[in-house]
């Protein structure tokens, strides 16, 4: 396992982090098994993932008790863990306010059993609530010892600079994957430049890039999936269709023999290429799944391999 430094501390995160969304989400999804998801966080733990990644909407609160049943079963120096808050699903707004957060983060310690986290996000900004006022809070939680580290999720580059304005946010969690490229633009070099850690969420594209979708895919009813823009179909308006991203997938997957791994660990791999990306966070629901994304974390890409996969990916850019 590949290990870096979350940029402005002297934590160590696991290359390959986990994401918990699937684990208690069932706002999100549909049918989870919660023994399965428990045991899909010990499979990340016993086999060198340290970084976990949850937050409070995740099954509203759900996935945090069960990551934290999971976690007093191991030594508190084993893990690091990070979670989210800003976002109340009981009145399903957003909400920044410094009251807000820090009452929010007092109730994902307590679901989580701990006595600090050491990653705190703002899930979403609420777009009214000044964010400096909001990074002022979390400063303080800081102080308070109840997080280790400051970071935000979901801003925009302006949003980011604002909040780094006192030079706190140690990491942003963005959507980054191969079919959507869009923070290389700016924000990456504006991480890079600041010393802000990037953690990659959705770096599958929600499971396209797991090699294992066709072209026929029928998400079912209630996965939050079918809001997201990949899984349209002839959206050509916003060039979007979940045939050609298809279609990407299948020539990856020529690249991909070629390293002797498969299109997902691919996938994992050339995320950690990027500069400034300090950690990718895959989910899932099975411990299968953990242990067959390790791999990716010891895959080097050259620089000719990562020249034929930017022409396959141009038209993601």
């Amino acid at each position: 396992m590949r290990f870096s430094a979350l940029k402005k501390t002297d934590i160590q995160i696991s290359a390959l982090g986990l994401g918990t969304n699937a684990v208690g989400g069932h706002n999100l999804f549909e049918g989870l098994n919660e023994e399965e998801g428990k045991d899909f966080v010990r499979a990340a733990l016993d086999n060198g993932i340290t970084f976990i990644d949850t937050a409070d909407v995740y099954g509203k609160g759900r996935s945090e008790e069960l990551v934290g049943e999971v976690l007093k079963e191991y030594d508190r120096s084993q893990f690091v863990v990070a979670t989210k808050g800003g976002s109340d699903w009981r009145t399903g707004t957003r909400n920044n306010s410094p009251e807000y957060l820090r009452s929010a983060l007092e109730d994902s310690l307590k679901r989580l059993q701990l006595d600090y986290v050491d990653l705190y996000y703002i899930h979403w900004p609420d777009d009214k609530t000044p964010i400096v006022e909001a990074i002022a809070e979390l400063s303080r939680l800081k102080q308070e010892g109840k997080i280790k580290a400051i970071g935000v999720s979901n801003f925009s580059l302006d949003q980011l600079r604002e909040a780094n304005s006192t030079m706190e946010i140690s990491a942003i969690q963005l959507e980054y994957h191969m079919l959507d490229r869009k923070i290389e633009e700016n924000i990456l070099p504006y991480c890079v430049e600041n010393n802000i850690s990037v953690v990659a969420y959705g770096p599958l594209a929600f499971g396209i890039l797991g090699g294992n979708y066709t072209k026929d895919l029928q998400l079912e009813e209630g996965d939050w999936r079918n809001r997201v823009p990949l899984f349209q179909k002839g959206n050509f308006e916003k060039n979007i269709d979940f045939e050609k991203n298809i279609e990407i997938v299948e020539k990856l997957k020529k690249v991909a023999d070629k390293k002797g791994t498969d299109v997902s660990n691919l996938a994992l791999a050339w995320l950690l290429e990027q500069p400034g990306v300090d950690a990718v966070i895959p989910g899932g629901k099975k411990p299968e799944q953990v242990e067959s994304n390790i791999a990716a974390a010891e895959i080097r890409l050259e620089a000719e391999l990562m020249d034929e996969i930017d022409s396959i990916l141009q038209p993601t850019r």
